[in-house]
């Protein structure tokens, strides 16, 4: 399987889908549909699908089906206001996980400073501040979360772009836009022209069941392939 570091060297465009639940016929559908990375989740409550997803024990089983069903890298979202202890990180360490996802404002600071994972750190508008820095503190791929809830399935519009390219400018990470406006299979070139490196397609644009992410995803695939 690939290091998740050079699928983002590799691709012009790295496709990733973000699981609207820990189920491995979802995880399939994302990648029957040409996925090149996968993200799941434990503690939290997934804003843009309304999904809630338990603690590692409660997800466990589902979870360690996605590992076995698919052969791409799959990372793993480890709460929000509630993290991922030590004892459960080290379960998470030895799963087969590609690497790890939280908020800055959410990852706890020993976890930052002993994850053996690679860590996707998402940041919100408010901590353009930090972006600069993330690098310095271990950090090894940057979540563009950018846009507030309000906003959430409105189309792209200039100012989205804008901030993206500004965050691309302030950071050599690899920048991965998430799909919390509903961005369009043909506004790929868009993202891949202000220097993004992976968008992330979730609930929003790819729906909640196998049919429609692997539609989804298939439909973004064909326009990244193309670029």
């Amino acid at each position: 399987m690939p290091d998740i570091a050079d699928i983002f060297t590799q691709n012009n465009m790295t496709l990733i889908v973000s699981l609207p639940g820990n189920d491995p016929a979802l995880a399939g559908a994302a990648v029957a549909g040409g996925a090149d990375v996968l993200k799941a989740h434990i503690h939290l409550k997934h804003q843009a699908s309304g999904t809630g997803f338990g603690s590692l024990e409660e997800e466990r089983q589902a979870l360690r089906s996605i590992l076995e069903a698919v052969d791409v890298p799959v990372g793993l979202v480890i709460g929000a206001a509630e993290t991922a202890d030590e004892t459960e990180m080290d379960e998470v360490e030895s799963m087969g996980f590609a690497y790890i996802d939280a908020y800055a404002h959410h990852l706890p600071a020993w976890m930052a400073a002993r994850s053996t994972l690679p860590r996707m750190v998402a940041v919100e508008e408010r901590y353009m501040d930090l972006i600069p820095q993330l690098e310095n503190l271990g950090m090894d791929m940057v979540e563009a979360a950018v846009v507030p809830h309000q906003e959430y399935g409105l189309p792209l519009n200039l100012y989205d772009l804008g901030i993206y390219r500004y965050i691309c400018d302030l950071t050599d990470l690899p920048v991965i836009v998430p799909t919390q406006k509903a961005i369009r299979p043909d506004e790929v070139v868009m993202l891949r022209d202000a220097g993004v490196s992976a968008l992330m397609i979730g609930a929003i644009v790819a729906g909640t069941t196998p049919e429609s992410i692997e539609k989804a995803a298939r439909d973004y695939r064909r326009l990244i392939n193309e670029l």
